[in-house]
């Protein structure tokens, strides 16, 4: 039975103390994951995104497509538009818009930045320990009371301005989230092979693949990133924790979508 190798960089130490903090972790474990390609629908994914062109990453073109979403997030250090990805990441995209629809992230904090790495925010609290999603107490088939599963393909990646889910282990996604920041060709950290050709140049321009295949992303930044770079940029505590506060007045729904 043919066997290929699935993801070679798996983002495997989260900070899961008693807090239960949803942090993103910078610490990585190299490992690879087999599986088969006759019985894994995710490994048939995986082989057609490796022999797949640019066209077939949504994070590599700027446009709306007509199965995407479109958000305007204005924060206090300016606006950032994100489109997000409904037909790859349909949980995380739902919970997101209403999320955003409904208020909830409105005066919400950026809680934890890290320059070269990404910055994150989506919690009420604005400590990392809480938020919940929109089914949390009302759809344990969804989100039992840890939050929701996690949804990973191989067509989207943690390239620079990538839009993900926070989370404090596999499958417990709330409503904190983060966009990856970092800067610095990362080409010369992952194997060539394993990454799709596409995904491999894009990572040129920054991002962090550790996290591929831990995290699910949902969306990409095509306008403002250098508003991300600038919060990226700001002094923080020994928590990460930005001294003075960066915040989300609201998010902007540009293009909505429908869930079935």
């Amino acid at each position: 039975m043919k066997k290929v190798i699935l993801y070679s960089l798996l983002s495997t130490l989260l900070l899961t103390a008693c807090s239960s903090k949803q942090e993103t972790s910078q610490e990585t474990a190299t490992s690879q994951t087999t599986t088969s390609s006759e019985s894994n629908p995710l490994a048939e994914a995986y082989q057609k995104a490796l022999k797949s062109d640019a066209s077939a990453f949504p994070q590599l073109s700027e446009a709306v497509a007509d199965n995407e979403a479109q958000v305007l997030m204005h924060t206090s250090a300016g606006d950032i538009t994100i489109k997000l990805f409904p037909e790859y990441a349909p949980l995380a995209v739902e919970n997101f818009l209403t999320h955003a629809k409904e208020g909830y992230y409105d005066g919400v904090i950026f809680h934890r930045v890290i320059q070269g790495f990404m910055i994150q925010g989506g919690d009420p609290l604005g400590k990392g320990t809480g938020g919940e999603s929109i089914w949390a107490g009302k759809d344990e088939t969804i989100d039992s009371g840890n939050g929701f599963k996690n949804e990973i393909t191989p067509f989207l990646y943690n390239l620079r301005g990538a839009l993900a889910m926070a989370n404090a282990g596999a499958d417990t996604n709330g409503s904190q989230f983060f966009i990856n920041q970092n800067k610095q060709d990362q080409t010369q950290q992952i194997p060539a092979d394993v990454f799709p050709k596409p995904i491999f140049e894009a990572y040129k321009n920054g991002g962090n693949p550790t996290l591929d295949a831990s995290y699910t992303v949902f969306g990409q930044v095509t306008k403002g990133m250098e508003v991300v770079d600038q919060i990226a940029a700001v002094e923080t505590d020994e928590a990460d924790k930005p001294k003075t506060d960066i915040t989300i007045t609201s998010i902007e729904i540009l293009k909505d979508y429908t869930f079935k």
